[in-house]
Formats: structure tokens, sequence, C-alpha cells
């Protein structure tokens, strides 16, 4: 643990399903990312070749940020010896650390590569964190269920660095523990093919069979958004901000992380010192990253600092992203349907609304004028209706361009010596210093 006049490292850590998403994620501000192997990860249409996964290590070495890759699935025994050739390949390529659930990896036969406990060994209390640093974990992803007392309490029991999601989808269930998946539809969520059972759509009935709700999506929690609560977790113990989302496209992580770089620097600048960042070069944006324009259910800190109040935490009316409200539908004419605008529109943009069902559908737009809106489709929408915008086609088309650079800074001196030679000496971020000398003559 650092001492109380050690700066402490701070991780940003995103999430990549991709080379390209990986990298775009350090890019854009990322200290570490985290990606799925060729197999055994809990995202199973997240996975990687281990040459891809080596492409991102170098890039990612040049910042001295990280590549975590997931292993986190349970290992049946025919893949034992599998497993244990993967680790072995993935440590050969520099890969930083792996995340794991599995206990069975400890007892294999294995390089000294780092090993993180995911969030699938269901971390909620001290007993249990200890644990897994006494067995050798060298950072420990907490569950997502904790308030800032309970990561407090862990944080004295423990020395290694915590991790806290910040961002992203949420579970029904306790981190890692959940068998709904399995049991409804084959699919085991331990096996990296969550069904996402918590997204479906659900009768509510009460003990006489009576239905209070019907075709409510009762189990689908909003999405976790802590970027106000970054320093009270910094606080109480958290040391890496880990980010949800590796099915996620580039554009989102582009958006998140941006976001997130942007407020934990603000955090950093006005720590007097006590946090820096774990990784080198400064991330210049070409856009201003706003998370509500990114995919969402709503945002909700989850149970960080209180019990959600009732509306808080769930999304019953869909899974969907609804998006930003835009219009009101004023009445419909033969060619388009007029509304009141609430936002400018874009031709080619993504709009949606509940229908009388209350199912939330959408279309796209083929073009607008004035205030009158002609979507793709014959389409006749009752007087009233609300518009969301879930598609921005000029910020999706701006997002698909290179949006940010990042560059590792350098003090260069020059001097002539006593010699008659000139010196050209370079100290880039990390202390790395090179001289080169020239004849002035």
């Amino acid at each position: 643990m650092n001492s109380a006049n050690t700066p402490k490292p701070i991780e940003l850590l995103a999430p990549a399903r991709n080379v390209e998403t990986a990298m775009e994620a350090i890019i854009h501000g990322a200290d570490a990312v985290y990606m799925g192997a060729p197999m055994l990860g809990a995202r199973k249409e997240a996975a990687n070749s281990t040459d891809d996964i080596k492409s991102v290590v170098d890039f990612a070495h040049r910042y001295n940020a990280r590549v975590y890759v997931t292993l986190n699935t349970i290992i049946y025994d025919n893949e034992l010896k599998q497993a244990e050739q993967l680790i072995k390949d993935l440590y050969a390529i520099g890969v930083d650390a792996l995340i794991v659930q599995d206990m069975g990896i400890l007892k294999m036969d294995i390089p000294p590569i780092a090993l993180h406990a995911s969030t699938q060994c269901d971390t909620r209390t001290p007993e249990k964190a200890r644990f897994l640093e006494q067995c050798g974990f060298s950072q420990i992803v907490l569950a997502r269920e904790l308030n800032l007392e309970e990561i407090k309490a862990i944080r004295q029991a423990t020395t290694v660095p915590l991790e806290g999601f910040v961002h992203g989808a949420l579970c029904v269930s306790f981190s890692g523990d959940c068998q709904a998946s399995q049991v409804i539809t084959g699919r085991s969520a331990n096996r990296g093919e969550c069904a996402q059972v918590c997204r479906f759509p659900f009768d509510l009935e009460d003990a006489d069979g009576k239905k209070i709700l019907k075709n409510r999506h009762l189990l689908s929690l909003r999405d976790m958004n802590r970027i106000s609560m970054i320093e009270p977790m910094l606080n109480a113990g958290i040391s890496s901000l880990k980010i949800e989302g590796r099915l996620k496209d580039t554009a989102y992580v582009k958006n998140v992380v941006a976001a997130y770089r942007r407020a934990l620097d603000i955090v950093i600048a006005e720590s007097g010192g006590r946090y820096v960042r774990s990784s080198i070069g400064t991330t210049k944006l070409s856009f201003n990253p706003v998370l509500e324009k990114s995919f969402n259910r709503g945002f909700t800190p989850y149970f960080l600092d209180r019990k959600p109040l009732k509306g808080e935490l769930a999304n019953f009316l869909t899974p969907k992203w609804v998006g930003q409200e835009v219009a009101t539908v004023v009445r419909n004419e033969r060619k388009g349907i007029v509304v009141r605008l609430r936002a400018e529109l874009h031709n080619g943009d993504g709009l949606g609304y509940f229908d009388r069902d209350g199912s939330f559908t959408g279309f796209r737009l083929n073009r607008v004028e004035g205030t009158t809106i002609f979507p793709a489709g014959n389409l006749r929408l009752t007087p009233g209706t609300v518009l969301y915008r879930n598609s921005d086609k000029e910020r999706n088309e701006m997002m698909e361009r290179r949006t940010a650079e990042r560059k590792i800074g350098i003090d260069m001196t020059l001097r002539i010596t006593g010699t008659n030679t000139v010196v050209l000496e370079l100290r880039d971020e990390t202390g790395l210093e090179i001289s080169v000398a020239e004849n002035a003559d």
C-alpha cells in the first residue's frame, strides 16, 4: 500500500472488443484496456487472437499503458491443458495481467504473470478480498453492489490495488452469481454466453394470478454512471476505475473513455499530489465527450452512496436506448409529420417513440424540412407522441473519423560543451534520456 506521502497511481481501465477499439481507447486516454482471449472469456462474442492482442500490447506499452486479458469463465477439465498453454502464450507476448475467475488456474504450471480476480469472483467482503490477496492475486475487481463504506472496509483489510466499476451495464443479480441464463435458456453466463434474461419482458402477477403489470421489463436495470463520484471512490480506496462494455462499438468506447479521462484528470490535478496518472502521454480531443450521446438505458450511481430511490434503479418500459427527447408530434400530413421541435434534427437520424402498447419502437428519418419530418416508410403517429433521438447521424459520422491524438511530452536541451561540441539532450515523461553530440566545426 502507498505511504501517506507517495502519490497513488490511478488507472482508467477501458473495455475493448477488438484491436481497433483497444487502440482508440488508449489514444482517448485509457491507462489500461481489457480484452478477450481466443477462448474462456466471459464475453464469447469479443474474442481475439494472440497476434491481435500482441499488436495491442506493443501499442499500449509506448504509453506505459497496460493490457489485461480476460480468462474469466469456469474452465472445464478437458480445457485445462489448452488454457495452460494459452496463458504461456499470453505471457510471452507481454500481456500485463490476466483477469480470471476459476481458481484452478492457481494450480497450473504457468509463468509468473499477474492475476486479477474477476468480478465473477463476487468479492463483497473484506474476508473474501483478503483470501484472494493471500492466494496471490495482484488486483481485485470488487462487486458492483458495494457502497463506499464497504469499499473502505475492504481497502483496510487488503494491500493490493482495488478495481471498481464506474460506468456501463448492470446485472440484476449479484456480480458473477447469476444462474438465470443457464436455467432458462441453457446458456451459462459463467461460460461467456449470457442470454441477458434480465432484459426480457415479464408479467407481474399477485398471489391470485391477477396481472398487475403486463409485458414489462421488470428486471432491466439502468446503466451505471459514476462520473460525478470519482473522487469519493478514490478516497474510499479504488485505484482502478473500470468501464464496462467489451461488446460495445468503438464510437461508444471513444466517447465514454474521453469523458472519464477529462473528469479524472480534474480530480488528479486538484488532489495536491495525492494521485497521479498511471500511464504517460497527453490526449487532445477534437470533439466534446457527452455520456448521454452514447448507448444507455438511463443512468444510476447504483448503491455507491445510498440506496436508490423509487424509479432510479430500473427502467421497466424498455431495455433499449431511448435517447434525447427531440420533438412532439403535432399532426400528420399527407407527405410528412408536423412536429414541435426541441432540438435540431438531421437527415438520417434514428428516432423512436413509445407506441400505444407501451413498447418502444423506432424509425429512420429520411429528411427534415423546417418543422416537418419525413420518416422512412408510411408512418402515422398520434398527436402528442414524444419523439426521441438515439442515433445522431452527424455525430455518428464525426465519431467515425479521427477524434483524438495522444502525444508523449519531451524536454529538449541544446548546449555547447567546452570542446566546441553541440549536444542535444532529450528526456521523455518516463525519465528516459537520450543525448546526441555533434562537432560544431
